[in-house]
């Protein structure tokens, strides 16, 4: 083995000299098909409301307009997207009987430029009966309340109760127990890039070709083939080199895809649709919002023995794949970093008549750790123990890893309290609490957060069957879901230069740059020597059902297929050099980019040594094996095993831990907060590129603090978004970034070969938490807690007046 030069190394990306040059391929660069026509669509100005007819006459009237598309042809055409719910939910790429939020797809219109679409759409007359409508969970299920699909019976679109362990007891043996009541907003990611699909349909093979800046899961394009009513090998998704970000967002993209892909067929040309701000804000789809009640079981000493969740997650106007993910994608690591056994989950999905939702960055880990931190300081201020303290009573200890949760998690490996003591160290958070008091004894209103969360990653697609009650998956016809894969490809052509073949469908994350640091260290080169292929071709790549850039899958999955097949190639290489040598394998090592003895002096051949005789004289290779310098490694893993009639699964496959602590001030009159302090810590394993694990980091606090301050996708009673724009929807800047103090402790997987994690959702989890902390903390001295997010400055500021009278 060579040793390791580059994996580590805060190499810069080899992906920013295209892009900051201009020269990114994305949705809206790719080359177009001949007779190239564009699509608008039409939507649903009613929250609710039955559709009794369309009129397209005047639209199709119109010079350029070569077709109209509605409802009525989707129903025709299409079949409803397969859902993961038992309910008699049934999902359209657009609106066939009833309009249920507002936005919804109700026709699309098929010209030769998008202006001329855009002109006709507006012609495009539909007849509604407009409906009831309601947007509040708790009123969706209260008797008499509108209801969404009558073939439902109600707006409930899934409900589990889940015990582990006996929390009843737990909470009857208690010497405390806190209630609390939580709410979390219905935010989004807002991506730079908005959705784009480009369709063409081939009458003569019968085959859907479809450009998309769709991130994955691909378990999307059986569903998007069932709905379109073609073989999988009938549809083919081609994804962009570059995707303009997405954070979860565009594993949602499905449905637009069918819709423009049916376009394309009964309009007979090649189509292409590229998604407005405004669309996207108001009907492309968002994170869940969610009511939590919670309650927490511990001893006098602070020892948490037992929690209760319930919470009412709203879906929007239909429940679709991969919901409701959004309430047990985070099963495995519903307990966090703490050690208590006994917990009851009460987890119910509701359709309203708002948008839809989807996995948005964290996939409500954000939302799981806002409560759960909340109520570890409402323990706290209870007990008069300071925030810290009581969290390191309850940390799962360093000799108990790997541990199994009660819920089925398997935490690979981690040092909590280690990464905690860090946070607290470059804190100076004794400095911090003094300062704090000197500050509160001046009237300045400062306060101190703490947070802590488990950072699940790749996810095991097993989860989602949670939804299902166990006596349904123990039906013999029930097919049980569990695992997900990645494929990697590394080859050598005849100059000895190395590449790298991805389909890991990236948005930003520099892929490419790991993979050639990856390579590099395996076959003792540079990574300059190293070309990295990532894209994503359904008919040319090597893909499963789970491929695709999320569930921060890459760090731990793309990863390791990359260093399997590079050791994969290079043990292939030792051999062919020990035939060419003529002695034993076992006497041949691979050193510094070449074969060599392991003892003595002999002759030795480099990679390109190797690389010139076998193109060139293909003959040169031993019996028995194959010709060529290239291998292919598939990795999974293999703990990612179905959800068991106990509802328990290991949802996630590597699970790392962050600390973060933050101060902030407050000030009174105009409830402004500014963040003094912010320290987080990280613990993703081994970190193979820091400057790009900052950067996710980075990235994820901002979109955190987002949802925690400003972001919103906010209802009026009628079910009319408010805030589809970027006038009213508010989003931070980079003005707004605090500065952020960063550090890595390495607890190295033992699951993935080079011991990496996942690391895009990082701080997006935590910082909704600590800020949330740190505010109430500030605000004690009034009476305020922060129940509610976010935490806008008209909300905090109504607070403070009623508070001071």
């Amino acid at each position: 083995m060579s040793s390791t030069r580059w994996i580590g190394r805060p190499v810069k990306r080899v992906e920013d000299r295209r892009l900051l040059a201009g020269r990114g391929s994305f949705i809206d660069d790719l080359p177009a098909p001949a007779n190239l026509h564009h699509a608008a669509i039409v939507r649903s100005p009613h929250a609710h409301a039955r559709i009794l007819g369309y009129d397209t006459t005047r639209a199709l009237a119109m010079e350029g307009v070569v077709a109209v598309i509605t409802g009525a042809d989707v129903a025709k055409h299409t079949r409803p997207f397969a859902v993961g719910v038992t309910a008699p939910v049934h999902y359209f790429c657009a609106a066939t009987d009833k309009v249920r939020f507002v936005g919804e797809p109700v026709a699309v219109v098929i010209a030769r430029t998008r202006v001329l679409a855009d002109d006709a759409a507006e012609l495009v007359r539909v007849d509604y009966e407009p409906l009831p409508a309601v947007v509040d969970v708790e009123q969706a299920l209260e008797p008499g309340a509108p209801v969404l699909h009558e073939a439902v019976g109600s707006n409930l679109a899934s409900h589990r109760r889940l015990v582990y362990g006996d929390p009843e007891r737990a909470f009857a043996d208690a010497d405390v127990v806190i209630r609390e009541r939580f709410r979390f907003p219905k935010f989004s990611s807002t991506p730079i890039e908005t959705y784009g699909v480009i369709a063409r349909w081939d009458p003569v093979d019968g085959v859907y070709t479809v450009w998309a800046n769709f991130m994955g899961p691909f378990i999307m394009h059986p569903l998007t083939a069932r709905a379109l009513g073609v073989q999988e090998n009938k549809l083919r998704f081609i994804v962009p080199a570059d995707i303009g970000g997405s954070f979860g967002i565009k594993s949602t993209l499905y449905p637009s895809i069918t819709l423009i892909a049916l376009s394309a067929r009964l309009s007979r040309v090649p189509v292409k649709w590229i998604e407005t701000r405004r669309e996207h804000l108001l009907a492309a789809s968002s994170g869940t919002d969610r009511v939590a009640d919670r309650a927490l079981a511990a001893r006098r000493d602070g020892t948490v023995t037992a929690m209760r969740f319930r919470w009412l997650d709203n879906v929007g106007g239909y429940i679709r794949s991969p919901e409701p993910g959004c309430s047990f994608r985070a099963i495995g690591n519903y307990v966090g970093p703490y050690r208590f056994q006994h917990l009851e989950v009460d987890a119910g999905a509701v359709m309203t008549n708002k948008s839809l939702t989807g996995p948005n960055r964290g996939y409500t880990c954000g939302h799981l750790y806002f409560e759960t931190e909340r109520m570890m300081d409402l323990l706290a201020e209870r007990l008069g123990l300071d925030p810290v303290e009581l969290r390191r009573r309850n940390l799962i200890p360093r000799e108990a890893f790997p541990y199994r949760t009660p819920t089925g998690g398997l935490y690979d490996s981690g040092d909590y309290a280690a990464v905690l003591d860090r946070a607290v160290e470059i804190a100076r958070y004794d400095e911090l609490r003094r300062d704090q008091a000197a500050a509160r004894a001046g009237g300045r209103y400062v306060g101190i957060g703490v947070a802590l969360a488990v950072d699940p990653s790749v996810s095991n697609m097993g989860y989602v069957a949670t939804a299902l009650d166990p006596q349904f998956r123990a039906k013999p016809e029930y097919l049980p879901k569990s695992g997900t894969t990645e494929t990697a490809t590394v080859r050598v052509d005849p100059m000895g230069r190395v590449t790298a073949v991805l389909a890991t469908a990236p948005q930003g994350q520099g892929h490419q740059t790991v993979a050639a640091q990856i390579v590099a260290d395996e076959l003792g080169m540079s990574p300059d020597d190293v070309t990295v292929v990532d894209e994503m071709d359904t008919f040319r790549s090597l893909w499963s059902i789970s491929s695709g850039s999320y569930s921060s899958r890459f760090g731990a999955m793309g990863t390791s297929a990359v260093v399997l097949a590079a050791r994969k190639l290079k043990t292939k290489l030792v051999d062919y050099a020990a035939h060419l040598m003529d002695v034993p394998a076992e006497r041949l090592h691979f050193d510094d980019g070449a074969v060599r003895l392991r003892e003595g002096r002999g002759p030795s051949y480099t990679v390109k040594d190797l690389a010139g005789r076998a193109h060139w004289n293909a003959t040169s290779f031993p019996a028995g094996m194959e010709p060529g310098l290239h291998a292919t490694a598939v990795f999974g893993f293999e703990g990612a095993q179905p959800v068991d009639l106990e509802d328990r699964v290991n949802s996630s496959n590597t699970y790392g831990f962050i600390a973060e602590i933050m101060a902030v001030e407050i000030d009174p009159e105009t409830a402004a907060i500014t963040i003094l302090r912010y320290v987080s810590v990280h613990d993703a394993g081994r970190v193979i590129n820091p400057l790009i694990a900052e950067g996710q980091i980075h990235g994820g606090a901002l979109h955190g603090l987002g949802g925690a301050l400003c972001e919103e996708l906010r209802y009026d009673e009628a079910g009319q978004c408010v805030s589809a724009t970027f006038m009213d929807y508010a989003i931070p800047t980079a003005e707004d970034a605090p500065p952020i103090e960063i550090a890595h402790l390495e607890s190295p997987s033992p699951l993935t070969p080079l011991g990496s994690k996942g690391l895009g959702e990082s701080s997006s989890m935590t910082i909704p938490a600590v800020l949330a902390n740190a505010v109430s903390d500030a605000l004690r001295p009034l009476g305020i807690g922060i129940t509610e997010l976010p935490m806008t400055r008209p909300r905090l500021w109504e607070l403070i007046r009623r508070a001071r009278g």
